[in-house]
């Protein structure tokens, strides 16, 4: 895998040398000074569609997640979504990011299961998204046979590997082969517990299923409210650098393009190469310019780098205060042990009105989010 992610990262740094070699630093500076000061809304729309997603994440998540404050889940996402686009992990780093500072209270079952439905509802949301935006508009783009017919048929893999997944977190079997292999001996202790932990985990994600359905369509329309920001970052843009393409139905149909082809290339270590070249592609399947395309990527870029070193920032504060907090009343104990004890209502409340003896029944996270909704 390290070796594919070091291929990729290869090529994407090719590709991008190749355009701005073909485009020039003048003119694509040239075409960046057009944005001015616009350049900031551009940036803070990125910031806005990651707010909206929020509240999707948060009826993907159980308690006592889901009563955190929104400050508190806004900062844990931005920490995954730095991981994301700064790390060659095809997107899977965040995500154990956003587990861990989540599990910090020691309910892991809950967190793990709310990481997982998070990232099934968002990837199912922009797959939705990219459906509407093809039978909507996209039928208007005049592309080559071939590469409408290689990216029907990626799409729908990437389609066909979300609904597996979700299936599995339908029926509870993430954890099927962990169990199997334990029932028959396999793998010794350490696979026992495994498929103990993963077990727990199948029990969350089919209660939530089963109960929740509600929540289940909530978080894909505010995911799918956060994807549609972006038609407004693209409007003004064009406005800015093409005035006579400014029509919303323009600006939707290079986003809707442009969101395609992220859910093609989303293994490619921060899109290098891919972002800019496929925003080149979609920008000149409009009768825009080439340049034009450039500079969106890299308007759209630097916006993506502006939040995940915010983000970065925010993982190093959850950090630093998570080990404070341990620091003051000592480590939290296992998650089998605060099933013995005191419930998590229990605890939040002591969190907030006084501490239990040593500190052992607490977790430093749960005494975090305890003072957060006393302040």
């Amino acid at each position: 895998m390290r070796k594919l992610h070091a291929v990729l990262l290869a090529v994407g740094v090719g590709c991008f040398a190749y355009v701005l070699a073909r485009m020039g630093l003048r003119e694509l500076w040239r075409e960046l000074g057009l944005l001015g000061w616009w350049l900031i809304p551009l940036i803070l729309g990125e910031g806005v569609a990651e707010m909206i997603h929020v509240l999707g994440w948060r009826h993907c998540l159980s308690e006592p997640h889901r009563s955190l404050p929104w400050r508190t889940l806004f900062g844990i996402r931005m920490a995954g979504y730095a991981i994301n686009y700064l790390t060659p992990t095809a997107a899977l780093g965040g995500e154990l990011s956003k587990g861990v500072l989540l599990a910090a209270d020691n309910h892991r079952a809950e967190a793990a299961s709310g990481v997982l439905i998070g990232k099934v509802c968002f990837s199912l949301a922009h797959v939705l998204f990219v459906a509407l935006g093809a039978a909507l508009v996209l039928w208007r783009v005049r592309l080559p046979p071939g590469l409408w017919l290689g990216m029907l048929g990626s799409g729908v893999l990437v389609a066909a590997g979300m609904l597996v997944l979700l299936w599995l977190q339908v029926r509870g079997k993430l954890g099927a082969a962990a169990r199997w292999l334990a029932a028959r001996k396999l793998g010794g202790r350490q696979l026992e517990n495994v498929a103990r932990r993963m077990s727990a985990v199948d029990e969350a994600l089919k209660r939530f299923y089963r109960e929740r359905p509600r929540d289940l369509a909530l978080a894909i329309g505010w995911h799918l409210v956060g994807y549609s920001i972006g038609i407004a970052q693209t409007g003004l843009f064009l406005h800015l650098v093409a005035p006579g393409h400014a029509a919303l139905v323009i600006a939707a149909t290079a986003w809707f393009l442009g969101m395609w082809f992220d859910l093609l290339t989303f293994v490619v270590p921060l899109n290098l190469g891919t972002l800019e070249a496929t925003r080149i592609v979609a920008f000149r399947a409009l009768g825009l310019t080439a340049l034009a395309g450039l500079t969106y990527g890299i308007a759209t870029r630097l916006a993506q780098m502006f939040w995940a070193g915010f983000g970065l920032i925010t993982y190093a504060a959850l950090s630093a205060r998570i080990r404070s907090a341990e620091r003051l009343i000592g480590p939290g104990v296992s998650e089998d042990r605060h099933e013995n004890a005191l419930s998590g209502r229990s605890q939040l409340a002591n969190g907030a009105n006084g501490d239990p003896p040593n500190g052992r029944n607490r977790s430093p996270a749960r005494d975090l989010c305890a003072r957060e909704r006393v302040s």
